[in-house]
């Protein structure tokens, strides 16, 4: 589903990325590990279209993507979960889904059941405002919002950061839902190893903005 043939990525004069190549794959989690500061935020970020990559080919789908930026590349199928979730905090939970109507057709203007099959405390809270969730129910509202667009590719960045355990549990339980049902790659930034452990069919890993290790999760173990 995604290919990345030697990416970089330079904020001013610094090169943060320095020819990345990876793949994912439709119905695997891709785990991208490493310290902080080695480049796995600037990876997704790069991917998404939220900081132009410098140079390098980015492939979704089989097709050869340029320098797009994000709104197109959503509507291609690249859905993005930033660190800090990025919720409206002054919208409702509904509103806030809503957005993500912005890639997709008119007659596909609505909320599917599925949604709240998977994440049931939004609909509860459907009228109540972004900013009065607790972090884990943001983090909630956020992956949702970004499965609304039906993306080919999802993008998660540390979304156990700063989750209480029960949260961490009901999330993990969605992403290894939504690579079982195969629509989908998802390639998934974490620091929490025994989480990632669980759900990674494959393994990158960073230092210094280079990839210097790749694999199944028992490559990796070994």
């Amino acid at each position: 589903m995604l290919e990345l043939k030697d990416l970089t990525l330079h904020y001013g004069h610094s090169q943060i990325l320095n020819g990345i190549s990876m793949q994912a794959a439709q119905g695997e989690v891709t785990c991208v590990m490493g310290t902080n500061g080695v480049g796995k935020t600037s990876l997704l970020q790069a991917i998404s279209g939220s900081h132009p990559r410098s140079g390098g080919t980015m492939s979704l789908d089989g097709e050869v993507l340029s320098k797009l930026p994000a709104h197109v590349l959503a509507r291609k199928g690249v859905g993005y979960v930033p660190q800090g979730r990025e919720i409206f905090p002054l919208m409702t939970v509904r509103e806030n889904l809503e957005t993500g109507f912005a890639c997709l057709p008119a007659s596909e203007h609505y909320i599917p059941d599925h949604i709240y099959e998977l994440f049931p405390v939004l609909k509860q809270m459907q009228t109540r405002r972004g900013g009065d969730l607790s972090g884990g129910q943001q983090q909630q509202l956020a992956i949702a919002r970004a499965l609304i667009a039906k993306p080919k590719l999802l993008l998660l960045d540390e979304p156990t950061e700063g989750i209480q355990p029960n949260i961490i549990q009901q999330i993990g339980e969605v992403i290894g839902h939504l690579r079982d049902q195969g629509d989908m790659a998802i390639v998934l930034v974490e620091q929490y190893f025994e989480f990632a452990y669980k759900l990674a069919d494959k393994f990158v890993a960073l230092r210094r903005g280079e990839v210097v290790l790749r694999g199944s999760p028992d490559k990796i173990a070994r």
